[in-house]
């Protein structure tokens, strides 16, 4: 039971890790699933199925979302596993602290309701694991900072407590502790059979047996399988919880073993990877780098409905940052919807083709669609500064803008309009232009743009 447990969290994290490291272009096709069976996402997505999965799954087997699917709770193993190889598991008993526990569960909801995304960021358990991995492939402020307290803070805890922070802090674990407390699969003790060696209690890393009364809680029980691995007078069996009879409890206990290993079939992955390459552009040049224009309204990816519900619903799990491939997508500086993404088109523009971020968003923040569906929405609106223009500055002809507008939205007018053999201008067709930057980014204007996009808060489709 741990062995298969212990491998197929191995598989998830190390799925979950690869796309959001970047290569959820490649793996997405085959492990995206991964990504939408984390619990928030699913919930804000209103993904009834994948809800009801997690729900179902919980009160049969108890909570072994946390131990398997959830990365952040892999995470804290693996490091309550590298700190055992110092010493022995010196854990104990230790009663809920109900206070802390429901107290950050409350304020954690109530952020949710309340739309305050920066603080649901902070403790969202799938989304602090995004950000360390993506600190670590692509570092940026301030995320690699708040990814790196988060990460000492959980390294610390679980190197001494083990599951302290899944059953003190995090909102996932308290949610499901809910429904785990009715598990008709869990650990239970035969008092005749146990010696009180302690063995079990000591490497318990969520703290939860009492084996002076022979008691497990089960809101914060996570299944690791750790007890009864570790103990050598077969006190301890995973079986059917609520059954009356001996020879009733080994026979669903067998049955639950095998309804254990059904899901894990179903759940284990066959994954086929390819290798990823990497497209540099080259040159010998030194170009100035383009600057962030001031705009009026943020612009959030096609797909999204609006700024509004956008960052409503996003969870800065980092997930549709590491799949964009134009460099559009980056996390926000801003404090009022820190570490969550924003569009930029400094370093590159969003192609009308792709609809990556679209694809992979768990928490349907980004609504999956085609790239005929992504040509008839609107995010946002071109707006010309002539003073930048290089027509208008240096008195050089250009046209880079409406060249290169994919939807046609940019035609090139006289500077004089009395004039046949005057410099041309750009001038936009606001109800053709659907903000995806192109003429923002290959304006020749630096540092900034003498075109810039501004968004609109709520998306048309047109």
């Amino acid at each position: 039971m741990k062995t298969l447990r212990i491998t197929l969290a191995v598989i998830f994290m190390a799925g979950i890790t690869m796309m959001i490291a970047g290569l959820s272009g490649v793996l997405h096709p085959w492990l995206g699933w991964m990504a939408k069976l984390q619990f928030l996402p699913a919930v804000l997505a209103l993904n009834l199925g994948v809800i009801a999965f997690l729900i179902v799954l919980t009160l049969l087997f108890g909570r072994i979302y946390c131990s398997v699917i959830c990365p952040l709770g892999v995470l804290q193993d693996g490091i309550s596993w590298l700190a055992s190889l110092r010493k022995k598991r010196r854990f104990s008993w230790s009663p809920e602290k109900k206070w802390l526990r429901y107290g950050v569960w409350v304020v954690f909801v109530a952020a949710l309701l309340a739309g305050v995304q920066v603080l649901v960021a902070l403790i969202a358990p799938y989304s602090a694991y995004g950000r360390m991995v993506r600190s670590v492939v692509d570092p940026k402020m301030p995320v690699v900072l708040v990814a790196a307290v988060t990460f000492v803070v959980i390294f610390v805890l679980a190197w001494l407590n083990g599951r302290t922070w899944c059953n003190t802090i995090c909102p996932v674990g308290t949610t499901l502790s809910f429904l785990s407390r009715f598990s008709l699969l869990r650990p239970v003790i035969d008092a005749d059979k146990c010696k009180n060696c302690k063995l079990c209690e000591k490497n318990c890393k969520a703290s939860c047996i009492d084996i002076n009364e022979h008691k497990i809680d089960y809101s914060r029980c996570v299944d690791c399988f750790n007890c009864i691995d570790n103990c050598k007078f077969d006190a301890l069996h995973y079986r059917f919880a609520y059954g009356k009879k001996e020879a009733a409890r080994k026979d669903n206990a067998d049955k639950g073993r095998r309804a254990f290993l059904a899901t894990a079939a179903i759940l284990a992955p066959a994954a086929a990877l390819k290798a990823q390459t990497k497209k540099l552009d080259g040159g010998f040049a030194e170009i100035i780098d383009k600057k962030a224009p001031e705009r009026t309204t943020p612009l959030t990816p096609f797909g999204s409905r609006s700024v509004k519900d956008f960052y409503k619903r996003c969870t800065a799990c980092q997930l549709c940052i590491s799949a964009c491939p134009n460099n559009v997508l980056r996390p926000s500086m801003s404090l009022d919807r820190l570490m969550q993404p924003e569009m930029g088109y400094e370093d590159g523009y969003c192609r009308p083709e792709c609809t990556r971020c679209s694809q992979v968003c768990p928490a349907g923040a980004i609504l999956p669609l085609s790239p005929e569906e992504k040509t008839a929405v609107h995010i946002g609106t071109a707006t010309v500064d002539r003073s930048l223009c290089v027509v208008e500055k240096d008195g050089v002809s250009c046209g880079n803008c409406a060249r290169h507008c994919p939807v046609g939205a940019i035609r090139m007018v006289r500077l004089d309009p009395d004039d046949p053999d005057s410099l041309r201008i750009p001038s936009v067709d606001e109800s053709r232009c659907i903000g995806c930057g192109a003429c923002e980014y290959l304006c020749p204007s630096r540092p900034y743009s003498a075109i810039h996009v501004n968004g609109l808060q709520v998306h048309i489709n047109s």
